[in-house]
């Protein structure tokens, strides 16, 4: 077990698998007590546990991040088991509905929009606060290489994704006085179970949009993440950064 962020408090969303997995057992390991946030409450409670298990300070908590007043309560149970809060990994997240623009299902776009887009704003409404209170502390919100890119078959996405950039940029400029530091990360395809039900030759292709020759993994995001959230990023707020293989310098 490390010390970078002992003391520390961090509540993580879509913490129970992939890349918010990945986050939870790296700061864990080097100290911060982590609230697993997830709507899926049987996975959140596994990497809890597992954490506990490896002498790690953990709480699972299972919420809809669409839900304002769920996510104030996962804000508040992370002060009131921690005591603080000091670091936010918003990563919760879906792939959405895919196609030409005209032919998208409008709840789905909605849904999506709520996941992607919506819940990052809550959360941060509700995080922004405790930070300050608890003296400082830094966000990571994921985006997309479909955040700093188009995709055309992926409207809905690129649209959420867009919005996460910008609404980090903003943010993190209100609060940069406050001593509360936000950036955003832009994954390219990463190996996790949203693209566990691609075909092969829809898989091959998503390869190939890549200059590195494979997709990425959830550790190597996490380890980007893990340095953000860090106090040696700590001349860095409201800026973009890829991780991508290469994928956005085409």
């Amino acid at each position: 077990m490390g010390n970078e962020f002992g003391q520390k408090v961090a509540m993580i969303t879509g913490g129970a698998s992939g890349i918010g997995e990945a986050v939870s057992f790296k700061i864990a390991k080097e100290g911060a007590s982590v609230l697993v946030v997830d709507l899926n409450e049987e996975g959140a409670k596994r990497v809890a546990d597992q954490i506990s298990s490896n002498g790690g300070r953990a709480l699972a908590f299972s919420a809809d991040v669409t839900d304002p007043e769920q996510v104030r309560a996962c804000v508040e149970a992370a002060v009131s088991e921690f005591g603080a809060l000091h670091l936010g990994f918003n990563n919760a997240g879906i792939s959405g509905p895919l196609g030409p623009l005209t032919e998208i299902d409008l709840a789905e776009y909605r849904k999506l929009m709520e996941i992607n887009l919506d819940s990052v704003f809550y959360c941060m409404y509700y995080q922004i606060p405790a930070m300050i209170a608890a003296g400082g502390g830094s966000i990571v919100n994921t985006s997309s290489i479909l955040g700093l890119v188009g995709d055309p078959g992926a409207v809905p996405y690129v649209a959420a994704k867009h919005g996460v950039s910008g609404l980090t940029k903003a943010a993190a400029l209100s609060y940069a006085d406050q001593g509360v530091r936000i950036n955003s990360v832009h994954p390219g395809y990463i190996d996790t179970p949203l693209l566990k039900n691609l075909s092969e030759e829809w898989y091959a292709g998503l390869v190939a949009k890549h200059p590195i020759g494979r997709l990425g993994k959830a550790d190597e995001v996490a380890e980007l993440v893990t340095f953000l959230l860090s106090d040696r990023a700590s001349f860095i707020t409201g800026s973009q950064h890829a991780v991508d293989g290469g994928y956005t310098t085409q």
